[in-house]
C-alpha cells in the first residue's frame, strides 16, 4: 500500500486546514486509515483513525476540533482541523492498517508526512 498525503502548510492560530491522504496498491477489505503526528522532540502520537465501516477514534486533545472522514471509493482519508493551536504544529503522518476480523494487524503502512505549522 502506498500513501500520498497533502494539505499541510502554515496557518495562524485559530485557523483551519484540511489534510488528505490517498491510498493505492493492494487495499485490504478490513482496514483503518488515520493520522498520527510528531512534534519536534516528541514521540509520534495518535490524532484520529477511521475504519472502513466508519468507526472513528480520536485522541482526547483533538476531540471537538478535528474531524476525520474518508471516501472509500477513492481510498482517501481526510482530516479537517479547526481552531488550530501552536501546539498542533507537527509533521502529520497518514497511516493505513490492515486487520483480520479479530482485529489482528496484518499490515501497517505510513505516508511520507506533511508539515503543519501553526503560528501564534
Amino acid at each position: 500500500v502506498q500513501l500520498q498525503a497533502s494539505g499541510g502548510g502554515l496557518v495562524q492560530a485559530g485557523g483551519s486546514l484540511r489534510l488528505s491522504c490517498a491510498a493505492s496498491g493492494s487495499i485490504c477489505g478490513i482496514n483503518a486509515m488515520g493520522w498520527h503526528r510528531q512534534a519536534p522532540g516528541k514521540v509520534r502520537e495518535l490524532v484520529a483513525t477511521i475504519t472502513n465501516t466508519g468507526s472513528t477514534n480520536y485522541a482526547d486533545s483533538m476531540k471537538g476540533r478535528f474531524t476525520i472522514s474518508r471516501d472509500n471509493a477513492k481510498n482517501t482519508v481526510y482530516l479537517q482541523m479547526t481552531s488550530l493551536k501552536s501546539e498542533d504544529t507537527a509533521v502529520y503522518y497518514c497511516n493505513f492498517r490492515c486487520t483480520l476480523p479479530n482485529d489482528y494487524i496484518v499490515g501497517n503502512y505510513w505516508g511520507q508526512g506533511t508539515q503543519v505549522t501553526v503560528s501564534s
